[in-house]
């Protein structure tokens, strides 16, 4: 086993204040804030409006959000994630020669995006600057331009044609990495935001654009109602902590159901011996083999857990689980921030896959998110398309407490595999006491389907597990003699995720670790 106190990995500490975000520009607006006097929201809003500039491949105003606040011994559970438009209909969709929701091109997999309307959300209850302020990082790099990254220039060049010609301002600027990237719509729309809040935006140049691409698919009042709505948090303890995420519609509860398992099995104390790996993945397929058909809007998160719970004797200690499911990576970016009072901001925002449904609103140049890919096409399916409705939802943020304190904050991208990831990092953290860098070093697996990484439970021969090249190297063989179908992939690869923790550490400092695998990602403190 690796020892965390030699391990070739640099935890970042801090007494005070921490940022972790997949951008170090963001990182940076983040820490900006927090040094003016700002609070973890505060610096939480600024790095992602950053990000949504920076990396829109990832993220962006076109998307959605979700958030987990610890604030005075509370945690708040903020679910700004998008309805459909009030004329979606499954069966005009079907009549198209749809049997699932259209992945790419296509309006109707765009639910109004709630980005927006989770800032205005987060800052109205939180927020102790000025909304203009935290925004003004985002508009001057959207103005004056920041370097295209190698994951945006990569991201990029795996468009097709038409997408090219629809994304031209971003595909017209980054052709190599470091290019410089202005987004003058985007940094209108922010400056729109700063100046007249979520009105500016959703009934400005974006709602009238978003009303002509969707061609009657939404209404005016759809733009008009605010898609952030507080909510109870879902809760489960495990591995002595209490885990918190965000109930359903977001398939948080998979990391709660899984790592509840997981806190009663003997886990062996060597992270390196595939057993530890095999325990994990069937904890998360036992977890997660009902969620087509368990996961919808309306779904009780509570009763899910318990559920899953009930299902623990389908864990087989030493053998793949070789029931029938019941019926990879996407692209999505997390950050986390921390305070001197305490509070901390888990936050995940996201446009689904890559660039989203690879449309754009064409006045600010804002690219789309496809997350009305969550519903089912399925007649009288729990999850089917109907109005003015929640898909289920990928994005999944992590927050921990121990005794009432704030533990930890963490969450990562990943479509699918986030739950699986994010119950690696727990066991790792809370069971392994390893350090946020070691923890994030490691080699992970994830389960994945066969095509586009929201696919995992449909597969009807059941998920591969998908094993990083920096994992131990006989994971794949070991995993294999156990029943389990397994594929290798390069180390640091983007399909095992970008994630960030912040934690407190023994001494009562911050501890943090951003992911390689996210190439510009960074953790600062002061």
């Amino acid at each position: 086993m690796t020892s965390p106190s030699h391990a070739p990995f640099h935890t970042t500490r801090a007494p005070r204040h921490m940022v972790a975000s997949a951008d170090g520009l963001a990182t940076q607006a983040g820490m900006h804030m927090l040094e003016r006097g700002g609070n973890a929201v505060d610096a939480a809003i600024a790095t992602n409006a950053a990000i949504a500039v920076t990396g829109p491949h990832l993220c962006g105003m076109g998307g959605d959000l979700f958030a987990l606040v610890h604030h005075q011994g509370r945690v708040e559970c903020l679910n700004a994630s998008g309805r459909s438009g009030s004329a979606a209909d499954a069966a005009a969709v079907r009549a198209d020669g749809h049997s699932v929701m259209p992945f790419r091109h296509d309006i109707r997999t765009v639910t109004v995006p709630g980005c927006v309307d989770g800032w205005v959300a987060l800052h109205q209850r939180f927020g102790s600057l000025p909304l203009s302020t935290l925004l003004a990082p985002a508009i001057r790099l959207a103005s004056e331009g920041f370097p295209a990254s190698p994951l945006l220039v990569g991201s990029l060049a795996r468009l097709d044609a038409q997408a090219r010609g629809t994304l031209h301002e971003l595909a017209g600027q980054a052709h190599r990495p470091n290019d410089r990237v202005r987004r003058p719509g985007v940094a209108n729309a922010l400056r729109a935001i700063a100046d007249g809040g979520r009105e500016a935006f959703y009934t400005g140049d974006f709602g009238r654009g978003l009303l002509q691409l969707g061609n009657g698919w939404y209404t005016e009042a759809d733009l008009a109602r605010s898609q952030a709505e507080w909510v109870a948090p879902l809760q489960a303890q495990a591995w002595g902590v209490d885990l918190f995420t965000v109930p359903p519609n977001s398939q948080g509860y998979l990391t709660l159901g899984a790592a509840a398992l997981a806190s009663n099995l003997e886990l062996p104390a060597d992270t390196t011996d595939e057993w530890w790996a095999h325990l994990l993945i069937e904890a998360a397929k036992v977890a997660g083999y009902d969620r087509p058909a368990a996961l919808h809007a309306g779904a009780d998160g509570e009763a899910l857990l318990r559920a899953i719970a009930d299902r623990a004797h389908l864990l087989d200690h030493d053998r793949a689980a070789g029931w029938p499911m019941a019926a990879s990576a996407g692209d999505t970016t997390y950050l986390c921030t921390a305070d001197e009072q305490g509070m901390g901001v888990s936050l995940i925002q996201s446009n689904a896959s890559g660039f989203g449904s690879w449309l754009v609103e064409p006045t600010t140049q804002i690219n789309l998110h496809n997350r009305g890919l969550g519903f089912s096409l399925q007649e009288g399916h729990s999850a089917e398309l109907a109005p003015a409705t929640r898909p289920p939802h990928t994005l999944s943020p992590a927050l921990a407490t121990r005794d009432g304190q704030l533990a930890a904050v963490f969450g990562t991208m990943g479509g699918d595999a986030q739950p699986q990831i994010l119950l690696q990092l727990a066991a790792r953290l809370f069971h392994q006491h390893q350090s946020p860098a070691v923890a994030m070093h490691a080699g992970r697996w994830a389960l994945t389907g066969p095509v586009t990484g929201f696919d995992t439970w449909t597969a009807p021969a059941g998920p591969i597990v998908e094993i990083e090249g920096n994992a131990p190297g006989h994971w794949a063989t070991d995993l294999a003699a156990r029943g389990h179908r397994t594929s290798v992939l390069p180390a640091y690869d983007s399909a095992f995720g970008h994630a960030q923790i912040i934690m407190r550490d023994d001494n009562g400092f911050w501890a943090g670790a951003t992911d390689p695998r996210a190439r510009v990602g960074s953790v600062a403190g002061a």
